[in-house]
C-alpha cells in the first residue's frame, strides 16, 4: 500500500513539473493542451499526463535501460538522457494532449523530469 501512495505522490509531483514547464514556458517546444471541461478541470490534464509518464517510466523505462546498458556504460551515463527523451516522446505519442517539438526539447524535458523524479524519490524515501 505504501508503494501505491509513493507512486501517486510521484505522479502529482510530475504533474506539477509539467504544469510549471508549460506555465512558465521553460521549454517552448513542449505544449500541453489542457481540457477545462474534464473531470478535474485543467489540472486533471496535467495529472493524466503525469500518470501516463509515470506508467511509461515504470514499465518501459527499465526495459530500455537494460537494453541500452552498453551505450550507457560507453557514454558514462549520458545515454540515459536519450532514454528519458524517448520516454517523454512516447508519452507524447500516447496522449493527444501533449506534443514535443524536436529532439532537443525532448532531451531537455527528459533532463528536467529526471531531476524532478530524483527529487521526488529523495522526498518520498524519507
Amino acid at each position: 500500500m505504501a508503494d501505491v501512495i509513493k507512486f501517486l505522490a510521484r505522479v502529482v509531483i510530475l504533474a506539477a513539473v509539467f504544469y510549471a514547464l508549460t506555465y512558465f514556458d521553460v521549454l517552448p517546444g513542449l505544449d500541453i493542451t489542457a481540457n477545462p471541461d474534464g473531470p478535474l478541470g485543467e489540472y486533471g490534464t496535467y495529472l493524466w499526463i503525469g500518470l501516463i509518464f509515470g506508467v511509461v517510466n515504470a514499465i518501459v523505462g527499465p526495459v530500455l535501460r537494460l537494453l541500452s546498458l552498453p551505450f550507457v556504460l560507453l557514454t558514462l551515463g549520458l545515454f540515459l538522457l536519450v532514454i528519458n527523451a524517448a520516454l517523454l516522446g512516447l508519452t507524447a505519442a500516447i496522449t493527444d494532449r501533449m506534443s514535443v517539438d524536436g529532439f532537443g526539447t525532448a532531451v531537455l524535458g527528459g533532463l528536467i523530469l529526471a531531476i524532478a523524479g530524483w527529487v521526488a524519490d529523495q522526498l518520498l524515501d524519507r
